[in-house]
């Protein structure tokens, strides 16, 4: 009887280094060490990388550049929400390594990274976010959706600096009520939005209804949680889901629920079994 084969770890890097980065490498190396091995760090901003390094105590983490974060991995969780995301995304899946995408709201008119990571045999892997019932949205659109409306409510905290909201005048500061900031379709909310509505591209891209989904964001001093509220309408019936999330520690403007999304996700992946998803 020969030697007991070691499992084969899965090598992950991480692009990007901010807080959900942060804290996806720190389950990596606690709730995930039996599956996936922390093999690199890259951001843009060494500062962060060298930071995060330091405070996992793990040596030679820090990568110069992409290609030295590729050549170390065998998935790469992306967590940059950069302008040139979608180019980064492609460099990773023409190296024929899986990506996971938390940044989902750049994925939306990216068809051809979808194809090119069929061509490779490599996976685009896209967590389900702050929300719930996207298993029951991925069947009812095999049915035909007729609509879907996602109405997103953030405290203040949440949406403060936010180009979109000074161009239009809207002082956070000053609100006193309730007030809806925002009503449109998926491309706009991300594009005046993309660090607060990923969960609008990840249904998006889950529906394959872009353009029946209409979405409505709404602030409040009272609010003290971000909220995902989703009603559709289908051949199937209607369904209503609620999430009322609890402001992730490291970042006001991202719900909890995001990264440890992106955590079950990586984890599903690991193991092989996709429930839900």
């Amino acid at each position: 009887m020969g030697p007991k084969k070691t499992k084969r770890k899965l090598k992950v890097g991480i692009l990007g280094c901010g807080a959900i980065g942060s804290r996806i490498a720190q389950s990596i190396n606690e709730q995930l060490k039996n599956d996936c091995l922390l093999t690199g760090l890259f951001d843009i901003d060494a500062l962060k990388a060298n930071r995060l390094g330091k405070k996992l105590k793990t040596k030679n983490l820090t990568k110069s550049s992409l290609a030295q974060l590729i050549i170390s991995s065998d998935l790469i969780v992306e967590a940059c929400s950069a302008k040139d995301t979608l180019s980064l995304i492609k460099k990773i899946i023409s190296a024929k390594k899986h990506v996971l995408v938390m940044s989902s709201g750049k994925l939306l008119s990216a068809e051809n990274l979808f194809q090119l990571a069929k061509k490779n045999k490599c996976s685009i892997l896209i967590p389900t976010g702050a929300i719930a019932g996207i298993d029951a949205i991925k069947s009812a659109a095999i049915s035909g959706i007729k609509a879907i409306t996602i109405t997103t409510r953030k405290p203040p905290a949440g949406l403060m600096n936010n180009p979109y909201l000074a161009k239009k005048k809207i002082d956070l500061s000053k609100l006193k009520k309730e007030k809806i900031v925002f009503e449109g379709n998926v491309a706009a909310a991300v594009k005046a939005f993309p660090q607060n509505i990923n969960v609008a591209a990840t249904i998006a891209l889950a529906s394959g209804c872009k353009n029946k989904l209409r979405i409505r964001i709404i602030t409040s001093p009272k609010f003290k949680s971000n909220s995902h509220e989703i009603e559709v309408i289908s051949k199937a019936g209607k369904m209503i889901a609620r999430t009322e999330n609890v402001p992730c520690p490291d970042n006001p403007k991202t719900s909890y629920l995001a990264p440890l999304s992106g955590i079950q996700t990586l984890k599903q992946f690991c193991e092989g079994i996709f429930i839900g998803t």
